[in-house]
């Protein structure tokens, strides 16, 4: 069973029409693919490369923008689908890196005391905020996508949603974990949100 690939074909395909959904306009197998093309990038950094793929691969399979547990419901997933799949300790880092995407921070996983699991997992959520440090129009474009997956929050609401996430963001020290991704996305990522906080209105 240990020497299975994590994820395989059939696994993929299963997952990839969950993020094929009608109501998925940035949290979808685009999104997953660039973050996989980032973890291909910087494969040589991790520890256990495969785990952070499947990671990749489950992080946003539940994805309900009105709901508050996406997070812990991917996890949960990945737990079910990858059973038999992953030792027991394998499959908590690859869960703990899921859950992790909804504050996108280090610190509950630092208390771990692994230092190989931090690195790998500071990496994982660099990449899924690599979009934040993209060109100007494809940052747009995110922008845009996101809206629509909320286009149910009245713009005022929305608006000050949005602006509280883009200020969280910007208020840290660091946007990225990794020194590779700070030096690679963290200017442009501060220029993009700082212009589209301009753009609803509020300053940055």
């Amino acid at each position: 069973m240990e020497n299975e690939p994590l994820i395989d074909e059939p696994l993929k395909r299963e997952l990839s029409a969950l993020y094929r959904a009608k109501d998925r306009h940035y949290h979808n197998l685009a999104h997953i693919q660039a973050m996989l093309a980032l973890a291909g990038d910087y494969r040589a950094s991790l520890h256990d490369p495969e785990a952070v793929e499947t990671a990749i691969w489950f992080h946003d399979a539940i994805y309900d923008s009105r709901a508050k547990d996406n997070e812990t419901r991917s996890a949960a997933l990945a737990e079910t689908k990858l059973a038999g799949r992953a030792n027991a300790e394998r499959m908590k880092r690859i869960a703990a890196m899921i859950s992790a995407t909804a504050t996108h921070e280090l610190r509950s996983l630092q208390s771990r005391g692994d230092e190989n699991f931090v690195r790998d997992a500071a990496f994982f959520l660099d990449m899924d905020l690599a979009v934040l440090g993209a060109a100007p129009d494809a940052f747009d474009a995110y922008e845009q996508a996101v809206r629509q997956e909320y286009g149910w929050v009245e713009e005022p609401m929305w608006r000050a949603g949005r602006g509280a996430v883009l200020k969280t963001f910007l208020a840290r020290p660091h946007i990225f974990h990794t020194e590779e991704f700070r030096q690679r996305f963290e200017p442009q990522a501060r220029q993009n949100m700082a212009r589209s906080l301009r753009a609803l209105g509020l300053d940055s």
